[in-house]
Order: C-alpha cells, then structure tokens, then sequence
C-alpha cells in the first residue's frame, strides 16, 4: 500500500491486552491509504488507453482554439484597457484633490484675514471716539473758568495783553489736536474698510474656486467608481468564461479517461481470468496465497502487507472463514479465516480491500480454495493477521502498534511468512518495526 493510501475500519472499545500499548476503552479501527489505479496488463491496454488519452489531449486542444477563448481574449483586452484608464482617472482625480485642498486652505487664509481687517477697523473706531471726547473735554476746559475751581486757563488770570494771546494759543493747539486725531481716525477707518473690501472679494473669489474644484472632483470620483464598477463586471465575466470553459475541458478529459478504462476492461474480459494455480500440500502445511496473482507488485508494510495486481488470491492453509464483508475497509471486502492447522493453528487471517469475495461465512478452505478474486482497483489488496473477532480489526491495531503509514510487528511477521511461503515481502517504512509480537508468536 502505498503511503497515500490509508486503512479505514470501525472503530470500537478494545479490552486491554498482554504488551498492548492501547489502553482499554480506546477508540482502534482498521486506518489504511487510498492508492491509484493501477493498469498493468498487457502493451495492447496501455496503447488503447493512451490512444484516448492523446485523443482526450487534442479535444482540450482544439476545445483552447476555439471561438469562445477569442470572446475571452476580448474581454481580457477590454479588462486591461479598463485598468490603463482607471489608473489615468485617478491621477486627475489626485490632482484635484491636491488642488481642492490648496483652494479650501487659500479659501481659510482670507477668511482669516477679513476676521482680522474686521477688528482692527472696529479697534480704530472705539480708539478714535475715545480719543475725540477726552480732546473735547480738553478744549471745553480750555474755555471755561470756575469759581474756586482750578481749571487749564487759570495759568491766564493776568489779564495782561501776552496772557489773552497765550490764551489764544492754548485754544489753537487743543483744536488742532482734536483736527489732527480726527484726521487720524478717518483715514484709518478708511484704510480698514478699504482692506476689509478688497478681503472680501478675495473671499468671495477663493470661495468660487474651492467649489469649482469640489464639483470637478465629485465627477471624477463618480467617473473613477462606474470605471471600476465596469472593471469588475468585465472581470466576473472572464471568470465565467474561464470557469465554463475548465469545466468542459474536464468533462471532456474525463469522457476520454472513462473511455478508455473501459476499453481496457473490455480487453481484460475478453483476455479472460488468470488461470488458478492448485497445490499438493501436505497436512498441517501452508502454500502462497498470490502465487496466480498476475502483475503482482509487492508495496509496504503496515498493519499488513500492501500488493497490488489482479487474479484470484488463495488461502495460506487449512481454516474456517468468520468474516468477508467490513464496510471500514475499501472496496468494503474483509475475509477473515481462522488457521485450524499448521504452526500457526488458531490465528486469524485477512485478506481486505479490492478483492471480490468467493467464500461465505462457516465455510472450510484449504490452501487451493480460491477466497476471492483480486480486481484493479484504487487500493489493492492488504493481508495479515487480524483480531481474534474476525469483525474487521488488525492485530497490529489491537496492540496499539499502527499510527497511519508505520511497519508494524505484526505486519513485518506476516511479510516474513509470505516470503518463506515464495510470494515476494513488503517494503519495511521504519527498522525496527513498531511494537513487539505476543510470547510464543510463530516466527519464520
């Protein structure tokens, strides 16, 4: 059996045993690996089916020239024109975004500014009428005398000619002031409101710009997402195509494939069954049970010996069958036969997986009774000793010795029977094999 291939079987409580590593209550069956078909009869098999093989191959040939790959190589191209301009579409829509931001924050930068011209035009006038009504207080003070009250003129009391023109003086440089700030606050409100107009155009200038922009951006987007849409529903359609047109290939393949595995059945059959091969064995002795195997193929050993190859298949030695039917194992075949003679009397024998049984329960078989007929199936055949219940379990499972793709000890013991038998030994897959055989175990 091959190491892809696994052995299946029932799983069941098992009791303990005497130098069992499986403990009582475990969960054991039968594990073992698929194998591929095997077709190995004769050169005019092989040629039928690789003629239809070859003849599969140039189905899916001219299945790939065909108009439907043209179809797809369209849409592939449209795919790839879609992409070129999908990419194009988001360098533009990039390119506005940059420029949308820049407008946004020219836009806040005027903003600012206007916010800005606004206050100091507000600041200039609240200055302006602070400073107008203290200069008014002064030249009203400036003009006026009060009884006991000291006031800016009382320095003029004289009356003398040079005091009324000091007088006259004092009163000509408060009003100047008053002239000269209120000139001042003119002029600075003016400027304001001359910053804070051209500010607002500005403002309304840079609004106008960010919402164009914003406008050329939300229509590139928009052409970008139906752009990408498109992309997308061309390529669920290359999938389509590309999905139809495998599963036809396969179809085909496979009709090809069918094809010539059943004219190379229909070959085997009118080759007809391998001849079987009797013995004269004596009393107690044991014979090779694959000695009429044709195209036998020795492969590992496991919880058995794996073979592959097609004819009837033997038992070793005088016995009773307990067992031919296990649907755990593949091909669902398990015979299973007690020994009632030989150095091995009392063991149970298998023989699972691709064979068509010929035996039935109860009943005696010698080392010429044919037990079944060994057919090319995914698996091949697997023999060994099995469990004393005959229901579908190795020893090498009872004892705890299998984990999947292992030689076990029971299966190197039973390989060595074989070969003394004349029938070619299994591959051993790890030296020494796992576990150890019972005390008093035949050896070989």
């Amino acid at each position: 059996m091959d190491l892809a291939r696994r052995s299946r079987g029932p799983l069941r409580a098992l009791p303990a045993r005497p130098g069992s590593s499986a403990p009582a209550g475990s969960a054991t069956g039968p594990v073992g690996n698929q194998r591929p078909a095997r077709h190995r009869r004769a050169l005019g098999l092989l040629l039928a089916f690789w003629v239809l093989l070859a003849a599969t191959l140039g189905v899916g040939a001219a299945f790939a020239a065909g108009p439907a790959f043209a179809g797809l190589a369209a849409e592939r191209a449209q795919a790839s024109q879609l992409a070129q301009e999908i990419a194009q579409q988001g360098q533009v829509v990039q390119a506005l975004v940059a420029r949308s931001d820049a407008a946004q924050a020219h836009l806040d930068a005027v903003t600012a500014q206007l916010q800005a011209a606004r206050q100091r035009l507000a600041l200039a006038q609240m200055a302006a009428a602070q400073a107008t009504q203290h200069l008014r207080a002064v030249a009203i003070a400036a003009y006026m005398t009060g009884a006991g009250t000291q006031t800016n003129l009382s320095l003029f009391e004289t009356g003398s000619a040079s005091a009324l023109l000091a007088q006259q003086e004092y009163t000509a440089i408060a009003g100047n002031s008053l002239q000269t700030a209120i000139e001042h606050y003119q002029l600075a409100r003016h400027q304001a409101a001359a910053d804070a107009s051209q500010l607002a155009q500005a403002q309304q200038a840079a609004q106008q710009a960010a919402t164009t922009l914003a406008q050329e951006r939300q229509a590139a987007q928009s052409a970008l997402a139906q752009e990408t849409a498109l992309l997308q529903q061309v390529k669920g359609r290359i999938a389509q195509q590309v999905a139809a047109q495998v599963a036809q290939q396969l179809a085909a393949e496979q009709q090809a494939r069918e094809a010539a595995l059943a004219a190379a059945a229909q070959a085997a059959a009118a080759q007809g069954p391998p001849p079987t091969v009797a013995v004269n064995a004596a009393p107690g002795a044991y014979a090779n049970p694959l000695r009429a195997i044709a195209a036998l193929n020795p492969e590992r050993i496991d919880q058995g010996v794996d073979y592959s190859g097609y004819g009837p298949i033997y038992a070793i030695g005088d016995g009773v069958v307990l067992n031919t039917v296990n649907s755990g194992w593949p091909g669902g075949t398990f015979i299973a036969y007690r020994l009632t003679d030989g150095p091995a009397a009392g063991l149970v024998v298998y023989a699972a997986e691709d064979i068509q049984p010929e035996v039935s329960v109860g009943q005696t078989v010698t080392p010429n009774t044919v037990l079944g007929t060994m057919y090319e199936g995914p698996d091949g055949i697997e023999t060994g000793w099995a469990d004393p219940s005959a229901l579908g379990e190795t020893m090498a499972m009872a004892y705890g010795q299998f984990s999947g793709a292992n030689s076990t000890a029971f299966g190197a013991n039973f390989s060595q029977l074989l070969a003394s038998l004349g029938a070619p030994p299994g591959i051993l897959q790890n030296s020494p094999p796992t576990g150890s055989l019972p005390p008093g175990w035949p050896s070989w």
